[in-house]
């Protein structure tokens, strides 16, 4: 059984206050929802990934990444690229404009990223991943962190090297997706190489892969002996996640889940960030993702209801006309659903490899 008494992670000098982490995730974990998780009981929120390219750094979308405006510490953020001069060059840039803590993107399975030599596809060529973490660690006096998947595929499984070279480099915490990159995220995770990881290993290890519910991240503890869990699809539409696990950790008992007042209250905070940050072009419809998402969660729907509404809300076109859809969504409580809704349900026990 998962001892909730073991000391809180660190990571060199910042200790975290709890053993729940939000992954980094491309077009999701921007200020606003980085800010909402951490008010509901996320220990510590890693930024969306940055790239190296310093022809890209006055972009919009990059300044957008980079601004950690009014949060709290230990601001983390995440670095992508291939080259390892440009990723030493790209964290002392990020740790100049407050950085304090950079993470090396070596997990993304996107194409995009992959075909770019980034991302999890550095996992192929080994010393490449030592070139570039010596380069990283040495070009900054703030820790640095590492992402990784068990490996490109399920023959070339070399999380367990690829974690001693980080070690041996120098990096202060790893994070460990249970899929190689083939995988993406179909199928299910597997803790078996995230438990040899943290045998093998001193500095703290983060399990990441399909915890979506209290009970799963106490076992994945348990099994795997990780320092804390990292959640990344199992926070969206669902930001109380953090303190529902935390809670379940500490005490043993799950919280009741949040009303519909908190929820309603939520969702407009949610869109009011999103507005005040993108304005009100880009917020409008970036928040359509959002609320896609707490809808899929809204356990008074059923499917049918679920893709009316999103559907619905995807046709806004302002910020008055979401927040009135929010008003009438929990002013007028819908019918319940009439169904269980198991679509998108993941399994509560761990799958070993």
């Amino acid at each position: 059984m998962f001892d909730a008494s073991q000391s809180q992670p660190r990571i060199a000098h910042h200790t975290l206050p709890n053993r729940t982490i939000l992954a980094p995730m491309a077009g999701v974990t921007d200020r606003p929802f980085r800010q909402l998780c951490r008010q509901l009981g996320a220990g510590m929120v890693v930024g969306e990934m940055v790239t190296s390219d310093p022809s890209l750094w006055h972009t919009r979308k990059s300044q957008l990444r980079m601004d950690h405006r009014g949060e709290p510490g230990p601001r983390n953020v995440q670095i992508a690229g291939g080259d390892a001069a440009m990723l030493a060059e790209a964290a002392r840039f990020n740790a100049d404009q407050g950085a304090e803590i950079i993470d090396i993107n070596m997990g993304c399975p996107a194409k995009k990223v992959c075909n770019k030599a980034a991302g999890s596809a550095l996992l192929r060529d080994e010393a490449l991943v030592a070139e570039i973490l010596t380069a990283v660690v040495g070009a900054v006096d703030i820790p640095v962190t590492l992402k990784i998947r068990t490996g490109w595929c399920a023959e070339t499984n070399n999380g367990l090297r690829v974690a001693r070279l980080a070690e041996e480099a120098g990096i202060q915490a790893l994070a460990v997706h249970g899929r190689h990159r083939q995988q993406r995220y179909s199928g299910y995770a597997e803790y078996d190489t995230i438990a040899a990881i943290k045998a093998a290993v001193k500095i703290p290890v983060f399990a990441n892969g399909d915890i979506d519910s209290p009970e799963k991240a106490a076992a994945v503890l348990d099994y795997t002996g990780a320092d804390a869990v990292m959640i990344g699809r199992g926070a969206q539409g669902n930001p109380w996640i953090f303190r529902e696990i935390d809670h379940y950790l500490r005490h043993g008992v799950c919280l009741p889940p949040p009303g519909d007042d908190e929820r309603a209250s939520v969702l407009r905070h949610h869109l009011n960030a999103l507005h005040d940050f993108y304005g009100d072009f880009m917020g409008v419809r970036i928040a359509r993702k959002h609320v896609g998402w707490y809808l899929a969660g809204d356990t008074r729907l059923n499917e049918g209801q679920r893709r009316e509404l999103k559907g619905r809300f995807n046709r806004l076109e302002s910020r008055a006309d979401q927040h009135r859809f929010i008003d009438d969504l929990f002013g007028h409580a819908p019918s319940p659903a009439t169904a269980p809704d198991e679509q998108g349900a993941t399994a509560k026990g761990i799958r070993a490899a």
